[in-house]
């Protein structure tokens, strides 16, 4: 796509974050969506586009009683509102629509109006991993993880600290659902869930949600928000199944995303002022600065290791406290969006100053999917 031909005018979460036991899974999709059409001025009746995952945009539409001409079901996992973003991007300079609704809910706490979930015996999973015990995040990102460690000597204390400073992060953020703060030694004395992940270096269970609006750039400026532009998209997808991974110390698909928004967005790693990176585990940072290329394999434990991600670093990273302590309901991408959408327009509760370009990056399932979104508040 063009840069800078489609930008978001429209964003807010869900009226409450963390516990919310008296809410459904669709009344958050929609309180997610009403705020952010609050934000960005806008009806139901004016939207024409409608994407979302967890739900079906049908149900979406209808219960928000809009009409669209462009709707947009992908479901990869946590990342697919990464990928919305994109395929609304090239929805609306295509002329299929003028505006735009991305909308995530989910009660992944309380289970409020939840489907089933379940793989079938007869899937790739339910053939070939689930009967040897890898049945779910925890015991299926053990795979990749471990010969990571083993290849480039990565420890439980190198994990460790990544959960630590998105916790300092997170202490600036007033709706992060964890701000105290912790040390390595915590983190390595909390309860083992899966060899080598340890309870504070897996990502919460929280239910929640937000909503994204977009809409061309030249209608942009009309709206009340300061607009966020779209400088750059990418996304992909390897396997279903994390055991069939090419490389267990590289995601294809990252690397495949991330190259394709970075060519698309025609910048450097040294433009970038701020990052967001799907953080399910504590592991996930490490794997998307590398595959990124912001640090060679191998190196990316070195660079947290020495602050470059922390307060005051030279490359912010998961600036309100990640899916490690300040939200994940499930499927996390649509959070680290909203985080870097309020990067650009200033208004970050740990805001980074003069901020002007952030890459948002996500994974969907165990390294089966990405999504990555180059985001810019300068004016093309």
């Amino acid at each position: 796509m063009k840069q800078k031909t489609v930008a978001v005018v429209g964003a807010a979460e869900t009226t409450k974050m963390g516990k919310i036991p008296d809410v459904s899974v669709i009344g958050l999709h929609a309180d997610a969506a009403l705020n952010a059409m609050a934000d960005a001025g806008l009806k139901p009746t004016d939207i024409d586009g409608v994407a979302c995952a967890g739900i079906s945009p049908v149900e979406l539409a209808q219960y928000l009683g809009i009409t669209p001409t462009y709707a947009d079901g992908t479901s990869v996992g946590g990342c697919s509102f990464m990928l919305h973003v994109r395929h609304a991007a090239a929805a609306i300079n295509e002329g299929l629509c003028t505006t735009v609704l991305i909308t995530h809910g989910e009660s992944g706490r309380s289970r409020v109006g939840v489907g089933g979930f379940g793989r079938a015996a007869s899937s790739l999973m339910g053939q070939f991993e689930m009967p040897y015990g890898v049945t779910s995040p925890p015991t299926m990102f053990t795979i990749p993880v471990l010969r990571y460690m083993k290849t480039y000597g990565v420890t439980e204390q190198d994990l460790a600290n990544v959960a630590v400073i998105q916790r300092e992060w997170a202490a600036k953020n007033p709706r992060a659902s964890y701000r105290d703060p912790i040390t390595v030694d915590d983190v390595l004395n909390s309860d083992m869930i899966a060899w080598p992940f340890r309870k504070l270096m897996c990502c919460l269970v929280t239910d929640g949600g937000g909503a994204l609006i977009l809409t061309s750039a030249e209608r942009a400026k009309d709206f009340p928000q300061k607009p966020v532009y779209v400088l750059g998209t990418g996304e992909s997808v390897e396997t279903p199944m994390v055991s069939q991974m090419e490389d267990f110390t590289t995601s294809k698909a990252f690397r495949v995303s991330g190259k394709k928004a970075f060519d698309e967005a025609g910048v450097k790693h040294a433009d970038v002022d701020h990052l967001m990176i799907y953080d399910a585990f504590a592991h996930l940072p490490l794997y998307g600065l590398e595959d990124l290329g912001f640090c060679k394999p191998g190196e990316a434990k070195d660079f947290i290791n020495e602050r470059n991600t922390a307060i005051g670093g030279k490359l912010p990273l998961n600036t309100n406290g990640g899916g490690l302590s300040y939200m994940h309901s499930g499927m996390y991408g649509m959070y680290a969006l909203q985080e870097s959408v309020r990067q650009m327009r200033g208004i970050a509760p740990a805001q980074v100053d003069g901020a002007k370009i952030s890459v948002c990056h996500g994974v969907g399932g165990m390294f089966a999917a990405s999504g990555t979104i180059i985001f810019s508040n300068e004016a093309p």
